[in-house]
């Protein structure tokens, strides 16, 4: 599901047929922040979960 037109109405048919416009545009508006923040992390070079989790080991007292 590349292409923007089939998510977009993926996100439709998942919606209830009494939606509405406001309902759908805050689904694109979460779909495209996840996008972005996908984005940035892959440029960014963010750590992944488990590289977290493993520094925090150091950090925290359990």
């Amino acid at each position: 599901m590349n292409n923007v037109k089939e998510k977009i109405q993926a996100i439709l048919n998942q919606l209830p047929d009494d939606c509405s416009i406001e309902d759908i545009q805050y689904h694109l508006y979460v779909l495209e922040k996840v996008r972005l923040g996908l984005q940035s992390a892959d440029i960014d070079n963010t750590l992944k979960q488990n590289e977290v989790e493993g520094l925090l080991t150091k950090w925290l007292i359990e």
